[in-house]
């Protein structure tokens, strides 16, 4: 994966706020990154821009996100979800938190699975099962 320019920004009532300012970065295959910085830094908004789940007012205003060969930015929303989750994926800093507690932890599996994968509800809970034995 590739990063080029990498910019983000919110419209706020003040003005534009740039939230990440040109970021470059390459990652090859089988390599690890970490990203480093103080708190606001932009970490998080660089790895959510990848996965194209910026929150609500955040906009990507420039850049390239090159992954085997295509622009991430240029997919629709049904293409992304092809590749989120397969190809890439992003684990939280918090993963814990990312759960929702009222409801179980292997049917929220289940349902990443069943979103990712064309299993019926049953197949999808029993790989769940199975992940979360391992």
């Amino acid at each position: 994966m590739t990063i080029r320019g990498l910019k983000v920004r919110f419209r706020t009532t003040g003005g534009i706020v740039s939230a990440v300012d040109g970021v470059d970065l390459s990652v090859g295959r089988g390599e690890v990154l970490g990203l480093v910085g103080e708190s606001g830094a932009g970490k998080t908004l660089t790895a959510l821009s990848i996965m194209r789940l910026l929150p609500k007012g955040a906009e990507l205003s420039a850049g390239t996100i090159l992954f085997k060969g295509e622009d991430l930015l240029r997919k629709n929303r049904a293409e992304m979800r092809q590749v989120r989750g397969k190809m890439i994926a992003l684990v939280p800093q918090e993963a814990g938190s990312s759960l929702n507690p009222v409801l179980s932890v292997g049917g929220q599996v289940a349902e990443a699975i069943r979103a990712h994968r064309d299993f019926p509800r049953r197949e999808a809970a029993a790989e769940a099962c199975r992940w979360l034995r391992e």
